[in-house]
């Protein structure tokens, strides 16, 4: 990966960060598409780490809640994940990856709150009432997840090509 690559990525990701502090919808936030893009992009050793920090940085601003260590591992499993799976890979495997990470952030971080037993009782029924509940916040996760994800890989895929003409004749200076 060249230098100016992971420059525009980070550049990217940044970006999108500053996206969930200032105001939004609820669930309409940048993170699983950065843990996606970053996991799909850079190096393997940020895999990990990206959205950790991420998640570190904007909830230290935002403010803490009962299921955030739940909520940062659904993150680095999403980043782990897209990293084996999206690498070298189509259009098609990305669009799967977003939905099926969508999918997986609702159901565990719906069950982490219908767990700890504060909003819903500990039933069947509580169960089914807390993903019920759940589901508008549902529709605004997949919908930013997946404007993100084709944000990110989009405006990377241009600023790459770009980049590949402007630094043509450089040797590629590789980055471990």
């Amino acid at each position: 990966m060249r230098k100016y690559q992971i420059i525009v990525a980070l550049a990217l990701i940044v970006l999108a960060v500053m996206m969930r502090v200032v105001p939004h919808p609820a669930n309409f936030a940048p993170v699983a598409a950065v843990a996606i893009f970053g996991g799909a992009v850079l190096p393997k050793r940020y895999t990990l780490l990206l959205p950790l920090a991420v998640m570190v940085i904007s909830d230290s601003l935002i403010g803490w809640y009962s299921i955030m260590p739940v909520t940062w591992a659904c993150y680095v499993l999403i980043a782990l994940a897209s990293s084996k799976w999206l690498r070298g890979r189509g259009f098609g495997r990305g669009v799967a990856m977003v939905i099926g990470s969508s999918l997986f952030f609702f159901v565990v971080t719906n069950f982490a709150v219908w767990a700890q037993g504060g909003l819903y009782p500990r039933t069947l029924a509580g169960l089914a009432s807390c993903y019920y509940m759940a589901v508008p916040f549902f529709r605004n996760t997949a919908l930013s997840d997946l404007i993100y994800s084709g944000l990110l890989f989009g405006i990377y895929a241009l600023a790459v090509k770009l980049g590949a003409k402007l630094f043509q004749d450089q040797p590629e200076q590789r980055i471990v």
